[in-house]
């Protein structure tokens, strides 16, 4: 009896994941760029489904879930791996553009029951693994795509890399963080896997 109710509670969370991967993987294609993006699309939650995971099965599923998300990330967005001069720039970009970046949204529960505000703790949570994707971006941008595509302005590498990638990240995190701070109360017995129990 035990050994099905655990492989049922397994099979939910596998095949709820495999729905988040699914929903965050088609609000990453209705992308909008905003007057002020120097490039980059701007989503709407599309990362919500990987930090609802993270929250819901804790750090470990929801970083396996991110980086399966990742994978299918990279695979539509392949066409940039074309520009490479080399293996290595091949490997930097799938690293550095996709799986590192969208692999630590998995960890944006890291501060869920460490502070007596739930919906404060899911904010700072996202705000800083968000902050961590742009950091990746932002090496990518300086090591990689400046190095190919020098940018028209004539600005410094490191000065364009965050400009363009701050642009569509900025607004990414305030818009996951508002989702949050509306979803969490009325949703936040979803968030912590309250119905698992």
């Amino acid at each position: 009896m035990e050994a099905t109710k655990t492989r049922s509670k397994a099979t939910k969370r596998l095949v709820e994941s495999a729905v988040m991967i699914a929903i965050g993987t088609v609000l990453s294609m209705f992308q909008f760029t905003g007057p002020w993006a120097l490039g980059g699309g701007i989503t709407v939650c599309s990362m919500l489904p990987l930090v609802i995971i993270s929250s819901r099965y804790g750090l470990k599923w929801g970083t396996f879930t991110a980086f399966v998300y990742s994978i299918l990330q990279m695979i539509l967005g392949i066409s940039n791996v074309q520009y490479a001069t080399g293996v290595g720039m091949a490997i930097a970009i799938i690293l550095l553009d996709y799986v590192i970046p969208f692999s630590v949204v998995g960890l944006s529960a890291m501060f869920k029951g460490k502070m007596k505000n739930e919906v404060a703790a899911m904010v700072l949570g996202v705000v800083c693994t968000f902050l961590l994707r742009l950091l990746c971006h932002f090496i990518s941008g300086v090591m990689i795509w400046e190095v190919l595509w020098p940018n028209e302005l004539g600005w410094a590498p490191a000065v364009w890399s965050i400009a363009y990638n701050g642009s569509y990240m900025i607004p990414e995190i305030i818009i996951t963080s508002i989702a949050i701070a509306i979803l969490y109360k009325p949703l936040h017995k979803y968030f912590n896997g309250d119905d698992l129990k």
